[in-house]
């Protein structure tokens, strides 16, 4: 099976500007990506402190199981496409998440806590990545 969005048209720009707009709704400060969009940065204020946030699109995995994929058309299978696509999945997977916020079972900086940046500029997932250890069950 075709992976989700994989026959999108819609422009990574214009869905980039989707994701932000759901973003700043939410409450989400200093909402901005750059010029070709690999993230999206905002700020969320956690109990009055402004916390950084990085969340990104990795399009080169969309891109390989577009080409992987016997099922995927090969006009479908190009840079461009993948980039698209992975926007769009980012953009779904934002707007179930603002689902989740807006029925009060989880706020935004829960949500988007693996992406949250550190003074390190690492994101906390990518800080758990280096030393899984970090959440082992304690003895």
């Amino acid at each position: 099976m075709p992976i989700l969005n994989y026959t999108t048209e819609i422009d990574v720009h214009r869905t980039v500007g989707e994701v932000q707009g759901c973003l700043a709704r939410a409450g989400a400060m200093a909402v901005s990506a750059d010029a070709q969009p690999e993230a999206i940065m905002f700020l969320v204020r956690v109990r009055d402190v402004p916390v950084s946030f990085r969340l990104p699109s990795r399009f080169q995995g969309v891109y390989k199981r577009l080409c992987d994929d016997p099922g995927v058309p090969r006009r479908f299978k190009t840079e461009n496409q993948a980039r698209q696509v992975a926007w769009r999945i980012v953009k779904d997977w934002v707007q179930a998440q603002m689902a989740i916020i807006e029925a009060g079972q989880a706020e935004l900086a829960e949500v988007f806590l693996p992406y949250a940046v550190t003074e390190s500029g690492k994101t906390l997932y990518q800080i758990f990545e280096a030393d899984q250890k970090l959440l082992q069950a304690g003895s």
